[in-house]
């Protein structure tokens, strides 16, 4: 699996966008591989397991990959016409989501934040 998961690792290394895991299978197989989809997915579940890779939710509730490009926690700013896709902290958002938290006698809290526009090229 490890030399699978490279594959898919290095078919998302270039991309600035989320790309579905049907469109990294298509890309893969484009290329040659001989990759299965199920194993496509394997591999991305693996690398969002271990933090290499970024996973959305798209408003159809499709999942949409992107290679992580920081070890920190961190959000993401997506345009939602090309999906150019951007990295950014929140300070504000980690200390309201941990008062939240507190607030309602929670601990270990986390979240997710994703915030979509229009970038500047659109």
């Amino acid at each position: 699996m490890s030399g699978r998961r490279e594959d898919v690792r290095r078919a998302l290394s270039g991309c600035e966008s989320f790309r579905s895991a049907q469109d990294i299978y298509a890309d893969l197989r484009a290329a040659g591989s001989r990759i299965g989809l199920t194993t496509v997915y394997r591999a991305l579940q693996s690398l969002s397991e271990t933090g290499e890779v970024d996973v959305l939710r798209t408003d159809e509730g499709e999942a949409i990959y992107r290679a992580c490009r920081t070890d920190e926690h961190h959000h993401h700013l997506v345009c939602r016409v090309c999906g150019r896709t951007v990295e950014v902290e929140g300070p504000a958002v980690e200390k309201w989501a941990a008062a939240v938290g507190a607030e309602h006698g929670f601990r270990d809290v986390t979240h997710t934040v994703e915030v979509f526009g229009t970038c500047s090229e659109h």
